[in-house]
């Protein structure tokens, strides 16, 4: 189990997913990408999971593509099949009903950027490096930049793509690309704080949440603000909601 390049494990309704290949920098692989989008549908499949984490083993979060791999391959239909891959990867994240937390230690650039700008949430250590670096090497981080470009202001994408620069977990989080640069010894104690606090709370509400928040940041705002009307109608009809509603409203 320990040399699968995915491993698994699953406590008190947190999943935790890591990526292990860390003598290859934790690179996604076509094998890697399968395996990772395998594990998240294993994972949804389980009703006793209510979020995931997903972390890293070795000293790099993942440092991207599998550069040795994309090289082996000069036709353009693979080059093509291959990212059309990682993009499934990234919407299987986004599509997920429950959230996923990036925990990362260590550098997360290229594709592993991608995969941290996909996640609904993520903390870092404070020594951690972030870029979409490609454009060193003359391929621009296009697909990268579709994640990047969401989850952080147009000109700071930009910015990393077409200079390549690494930028460390504070100015990171200052962007808006993680949640929180934090001390190392910390790191683990803050994803699973927010995990458990996630996972506390009433699943087919969160699954709704998710999908409505990202449904409507692609809309027009009147157009949002009709989704967002009918997602809380619904989420009032879930016997669980107004059970907990009547309670408070008793104790109020």
């Amino acid at each position: 189990m320990r040399d699968e390049p995915v491993l698994i494990d699953i406590d008190d309704g947190v999943a935790t997913i890591t990526l292990n290949r860390p003598d290859k920098g934790n690179a996604l692989s076509a094998a890697m990408m399968d395996a990772l989008e395998g594990r998240i549908g294993e994972t949804i499949a389980d009703d006793s999971v209510r979020v995931i984490v997903l972390a890293a083993n070795g000293r790099i979060f993942s440092a991207g593509h599998d550069l040795e791999e994309m090289l082996a391959h000069e036709h353009t239909d693979w080059q093509k099949a291959h990212f059309d891959r990682c993009s499934r990867l990234m919407l299987s994240i986004r599509n997920a009903p429950i959230p996923l937390i990036a925990r990362v230690q260590g550098a997360a650039v290229a594709a592993g950027c991608q995969l941290v700008a996909t996640c609904d949430l993520a903390y870092a250590a404070e020594g951690a490096k972030f870029g979409v670096n490609g454009i060193n090497l003359g391929l621009f981080c296009s697909t990268p930049s579709v994640a990047l470009s969401r989850a952080v202001h147009p000109k700071h994408a930009l910015d990393l793509a077409l200079t390549g620069r690494l930028i460390l977990a504070p100015r990171a989080a200052e962007i808006g690309l993680i949640n929180a640069a934090l001390p190392a010894d910390k790191l683990v104690e803050a994803v699973m704080d927010a995990a458990r606090a996630i996972a506390g709370k009433q699943p087919n509400a969160i699954g709704l949440g998710k999908r409505l928040f990202y449904r409507q940041l692609e809309m027009g705002i009147a157009g949002a603000y009709g989704e967002a009307a009918c997602a809380m109608a619904n989420n009032m009809d879930f016997s669980a909601t107004r059970e907990k509603i009547e309670g408070f409203v008793r104790k109020s």
